[in-house]
Parts: structure tokens; C-alpha cells; sequence
């Protein structure tokens, strides 16, 4: 058996996991023990922990770390919180694992990837040799990656900068794609009448996905960010209906956060969602007329549902994206008259970052492997 650890930590990652997390339980010749941790175990952004339960999955561990606050400190001390308590965990628990997953690019990720260093835990890093120049999260990213034994990148220039990252030409560096697409391509997806009856959303009417995070970098300048994305969807909502989805625990997110919260309150043609979940989420996807925000999943899957996508600001500058995305600063003059031309427009080109059966070459790479895991 190949005792596989897998560390999730927010919905984002999860649904990206999701396919392999599958795949894995599935596969006989594999022990599957996934640790829980970060906003999963957070009330206030949705105690997402409940999703996995529902999916079927029993978690091996669970690492409670996440503080509310979204100052600098708060941050800071939540990676410094999250380090400290997986000393722990892994001092327990290293024996139990011959690999670790870790994906992406959050705060939280790379502490627990941190902590396990000095126990000399092989990590394999998924979605590694990105960039995003506006977020704080790419220098996360990079750390992982630098910690990590094996590497599974979703495009040959991920691969690249890998290489150049870490110095040598890396034979454990491997491009399978991206998992999330695999999981669009397995997902019954909700119809508008399910939709409806779960979220009391009606995506018959011409609908805009809002998914916006604060930028990590320039932090300093999310109140006039946040400020230009309110005037631009209150004025959108006169044409449109609005579905947010709420933005992660990061840097100033509260800002975001609160001044959604009042949009709601003033117009009914505005819908704020804290967790939708992977199957709504990518259900609302599909039938919206368009993707607004500086989120990954508007690079990465909106292709897959010929959906065009308003990409705002810096946070996403510098990732690999298709002729789908249009690249706008935070002005709202601009994304108002963008949200209503491309509306109108069904995207037809294809999604660069589109492999078939991502999680079949990642076990098949963990089983070629395994006799150099200890």
C-alpha cells in the first residue's frame, strides 16, 4: 500500500482536489488519509469541513490554526499559528505517510508545508510554477514548490519555470494538466430548476459571477478597489443579476467582504453566497452570461464553459490565461462597459489548460515511483 497524505485547507482547493481525492479512495493499492485544515474548519467562512463529510470522505487529522482578522498581523500570526500546531501533528504522525499532497498556494499551505521540513516528509505540489504578480501568494507558491519532492503543473511553461526555480532539469516535475477540468468533465452539474431550489437563485435571468479577492501586494489600495467594484456592480444590477461569491481569508478581505454585504442589503438584484460549493459553483458558471473578478477559476475553468471572463487588477498578473480573458484595471467606468459588451458574447475557442485524465498519470506517476519513497 502507498500511504498517500493529502492537506486541504479552503473550498478552493478542494474543489480542485476532488477528482484525485476520488481516484485515490478508489485505487486499492493506496491509503488515503487527508488532513483538514484552515477556513474547513471555520465558522465564519462556511465550516466547509461539512462538504467533505457529505462527499464521503473521513478525514485522517484536523488542524484548527485560522484567526479572524485580516490585518497584516492577523495573517502573520495565523502562518506562524498553522506552522506550529503541524510540528506537532507531524512529529505524531510521520510515519504514516510515504507521500503529501499539497496544491496551490495559500498562506496556510505553505506553513504546513513548512513545519514538515525538518521531518523530511516527501511533499508532491500541484498547480506549482505559476505566477501571480499581484498576490502575496505567489511567493507562497515558490516556497512550496522549493519544498516539495514531486511536481504536477498544469502547462509545459509551468514546467519551465519550475525548472529554472529550482536550478536542474527536474525529472520529477510533471505536466498533467489541470485536475479541476477533469472534475468539470465528471460532474453532474445542477439544472436552473435545482438551482433555484437550493439557493432561491434563478439563473434563467441574465446573471453575472462575481468572484473577487483583495489584491496581497498592494494591500494599501483595496478600499479605492473595493470602492470602484461596488459603483460598477450597483450600476450593473440595473441590467443584470449579481451573484457573489464571498472572497477568501486574506489581507484586508473584510474590506470586500463588508462592502458586499451592503450591496446586498440595498438591492435585491444582488446575491452574496459564502460557499456555494464545488458543484453550484461551477452550475452558475454555466449559466451565467459572464465571469467578473481576479479569481483562478476564471482563468482556468471559465474556457471549458465558452464563457468570457473580466479579469480585475493585478492579483492574477503574470498567470498563463486564454484569449477568454480580458484584462482590466479596478475602474468602473471600465468594467461596467466591458460587463455589458462581453455579455453578449460566447466565447469559442478552446482552454489551454485542457488535459484529458489528469489524476490517471498522477497514480500512475505515485506507483512508477514508490520504491524511491523511502
Amino acid at each position: 500500500m502507498i500511504r498517500v497524505g493529502l492537506l486541504t485547507s479552503s473550498r478552493a482547493d478542494y474543489g480542485i482536489y476532488l477528482p484525485l481525492m476520488k481516484a485515490l479512495k478508489a485505487d486499492k493499492e493506496i491509503d488515503l488519509k487527508i488532513i483538514v485544515f484552515g477556513t474547513h474548519l471555520s465558522k465564519f467562512h462556511g465550516y466547509t469541513l461539512n462538504q467533505i463529510l457529505a462527499d464521503g470522505f473521513v478525514p485522517f487529522g484536523s488542524v484548527e490554526s485560522m484567526l479572524i482578522g485580516d490585518t497584516p498581523n492577523a495573517i502573520s500570526t495565523s502562518y506562524a499559528l498553522t506552522a506550529l500546531k503541524f510540528s506537532d501533528f507531524w512529529k505524531e504522525n510521520q510515519k504514516e505517510f510515504d507521500i503529501v499532497f499539497s496544491l496551490g498556494d495559500r498562506f496556510e499551505m505553505a506553513a504546513a508545508v513548512a513545519a514538515s521540513l525538518p521531518f523530511q516528509l516527501k511533499i508532491a505540489h500541484i498547480h506549482g510554477g505559476e505566477t501571480t504578480l499581484g498576490a502575496i501568494d505567489n511567493i507562497y507558491r515558490h516556497s512550496i514548490s522549493l519544498s516539495s519532492y514531486f511536481h504536477f503543473v498544469s502547462a509545459d511553461p509551468f514546467k519551465s519555470r519550475l525548472i529554472q526555480l529550482l536550478g536542474l532539469e527536474d525529472p520529477r516535475i510533471f505536466n498533467v494538466g489541470s485536475l479541476s477540468l477533469e472534475n468539470l468533465a465528471n460532474m453532474p452539474l445542477l439544472s436552473v430548476w435545482e438551482f433555484k431550489d437550493k439557493w432561491d437563485i434563478d439563473l434563467n435571468q441574465d446573471t453575472l459571477l462575481v468572484t473577487i479577492h483583495p489584491e496581497t501586494v498592494a494591500f494599501e489600495f483595496n478600499d479605492r478597489y473595493c470602492n470602484e467594484v461596488a459603483i460598477a456592480l450597483e450600476s450593473l444590477a440595473h441590467h443584470f443579476q449579481i451573484v457573489i461569491t464571498m472572497p477568501n481569508a486574506d489581507t484586508s478581505g473584510m474590506i470586500f467582504r463588508n462592502a458586499f454585504e451592503k450591496l446586498v442589503e440595498k438591492n435585491k438584484n444582488i446575491k452574496a453566497i459564502e460557499n456555494f460549493g464545488t458543484q453550484s459553483y461551477f452550475t452558475c458558471m454555466k449559466y451565467s452570461k459572464l465571469i467578473i473578478g481576479n479569481s483562478s477559476s476564471g482563468i482556468v475553468e471559465a474556457a471549458t464553459f465558452n464563457k468570457y471572463v473580466l479579469n480585475i487588477g493585478d492579483r492574477q498578473k503574470g498567470r498563463l490565461s486564454g484569449e477568454n480573458v480580458i484584462q482590466l484595471p479596478f475602474e468602473s467606468v471600465k468594467i461596467i462597459e466591458q460587463a455589458k459588451y462581453y455579455s453578449k458574447i460566447e466565447y469559442q475557442g478552446s482552454n489551454i489548460y485542457f488535459q484529458p485524465n489528469p489524476s490517471e498519470k498522477i497514480i500512475g506517476v505515485l506507483k512508477d515511483q514508490y520504491a524511491n519513497f523511502s
